[in-house]
């Protein structure tokens, strides 16, 4: 309720503005033309961009307000108050059909802040504003006062933004707003928009010279921001699982080349169809994204988080042996088992309790591994985790690929592969042997490696492989059971195939 109300509350405010601007302002035809000059400049930038598609959510920058500073510095507040509305509504018709409401708040908030950039700008005195930047000194103080005006809108409109965001919902991130890459593309359309308002105010015949600049970068700047966000997971801002692969991929490479220690681990919910049942979707959303929050906030500079789908996460630990990996992904585990979720920001307030199994995989000396052979260890890892009662976190070191099926073996225990008892973890549900190290060795018997990297295959293979897998797992002797090998196997196609 507190978020529509406030956005109507806002969109009111410059209704009720622009009303009260009317009513003292005075019409010229000279301003009426340069107004008109303006917003058609606006609408041209729209038009000509208008293949240029909007992603969905999150705050695009598309050099709109370019157009609104000079209205707000050389015409009356009235007109800095109607402008976004013609150009929000060609937005909407012609590039980008989303959703009415947030397209009207835009505009309301763009009208407000340039509204008050306009009135700063009138409130400053004569000798260092007018309506003509003149020559030497006077200019240079003409664009800086123009400059602090610019600046004073992004603020209000910036903060109006935050604002909406954090009271539909109070686990949301409004870092966007203030991200490196944020604020450099709002200093690009600061600096543009001074100089646009500079030509302007000089004469309107030299906008014929601007309007191409601001054309130009407009595209550049949306495509930018399309392709960046085509790596992203809307739902929780994590990379998404095709852009975490590749700079994973990346990052092993580098990691064998240079023989330096690195591990990937797979993070799975637990439980978290009960959460999505008992608290609904829309709450099972808010716990995506607290837990991302988690991973942003516990992990180290360089290290990779992204999504893989419903409700599993992948990491890459860069320069983590096992016992670094181990480490971080326990302080993750801990974290989350030990700090309850609020959800029900649309309506009441509840709080839920959620923990995760944790599967990590170690990159062995002189090994060489994909991508693909690490995350099908760490599933592996992640399935011990599970299998062992949830709430755990199984590290594996011999990541190597596994050697074809060999004869039946009764041991406990395959050689090679041994059991280590770490320190207690603490938190709910940990106990010592919660990790389990494999280490190098011969290849245990019963061991299958189905799909080598890259391998892309039919739909009749992976059904045939699937149940090689899950009957060769069944006849092994070892300590993991059938179950598991079926799981790996079937991890290991699936990562074959995401990768295309």
């Amino acid at each position: 309720m507190l978020p529509r109300l406030y956005i109507i509350a806002v969109s009111s405010a410059a209704v009720v503005a622009a009303a009260l601007a009317a009513v003292e302002t005075s019409f010229q035809w000279r301003q009426l033309i340069l107004f008109a000059v303006l917003l058609c400049c606006g609408l041209g930038n729209v038009e000509a961009t208008r293949r240029t598609h909007y992603t969905q959510g999150g705050i695009v920058r598309d050099m709109l307000t370019v157009w609104c500073l000079p209205v707000a510095v050389l015409l009356p507040p009235f007109y800095a108050l109607i402008v976004p509305a013609p150009l929000m509504a060609l937005t909407q018709l012609r590039v980008h059909r989303g959703i009415v409401y947030r397209r009207v708040f835009s505009a309301a908030t763009i009208a407000l802040a340039y509204a008050a950039a306009s009135w700063a700008f009138r409130s400053l005195p004569l000798s260092v504003t007018g309506t003509f930047p003149g020559q030497a000194g006077h200019a240079v103080q003409w664009c800086l006062a123009v400059a602090a005006c610019d600046v004073l809108a992004w603020g209000i409109n910036n903060t109006l933004i935050a604002a909406a965001i954090r009271s539909s919902d109070p686990t949301a991130r409004i870092g966007e707003l203030f991200s490196r890459e944020a604020l450099f593309g709002d200093y690009v359309q600061w600096t543009v928009a001074i100089l646009v308002t500079l030509a302007a105010a000089i004469g309107p015949v030299l906008l014929a010279f601007a309007w191409p600049t601001v054309l130009v970068l407009r595209r550049g700047m949306m495509h930018k921001q399309l392709v960046s966000r085509t790596r992203i997971d809307p739902k929780t801002g994590l990379l998404n699982a095709a852009a975490w692969e590749r700079e994973a991929d990346a990052a092993i490479t580098r990691a064998l080349r240079d023989g330096a220690p690195l591990a990937v681990a797979l993070v799975d919910i637990d439980h978290f169809k009960a959460v999505n049942d008992q608290h609904g979707h829309l709450a099972g959303d808010e716990v995506l994204r607290a837990i991302s929050g988690r991973f942003t906030q516990l992990l180290r500079a360089g290290d990779l988080a992204g999504r893989f789908g419903g409700e599993e996460f992948a990491l890459l630990f860069l320069d983590a042996g096992a016992a670094d990996a181990h480490g971080i992904a326990e302080r993750l585990r801990e974290s989350i088992a030990q700090s309850p979720i609020s959800v029900g920001a649309a309506g009441p307030v509840e709080t839920v309790s959620v923990t995760v199994s944790i599967g990590v995989a170690t990159l062995g000396n002189g090994t060489r591994l994909t991508v693909t052979d690490m995350l099908a260890a760490a599933d592996s890892a992640l399935y011990r985790a599970k299998n062992a009662g949830r709430n755990r976190t199984f590290a594996v070191t011999d990541t190597t690929p596994p050697s074809p099926l060999a004869g039946s073996q009764q041991d406990a225990i395959a050689h090679g592969e041994m059991e280590a008892d770490p320190p207690d973890a603490g938190g709910v549900g940990s106990a010592p042997g919660n990790i389990r190290a494999l280490c190098p060795g011969p290849a245990a018997p019963g061991r299958a490696f189905l799909v080598a990297p890259g391998t892309a295959w039919s739909a009749a293979a992976r059904v045939r492989a699937s149940s090689s897998a899950s009957t060769a797992a069944a006849s092994a002797g070892g300590v993991v059971a059938a179950g598991e090998r079926a799981h790996q196997a079937r991890a290991v196609i699936r990562r074959a195939l995401a990768r295309g």
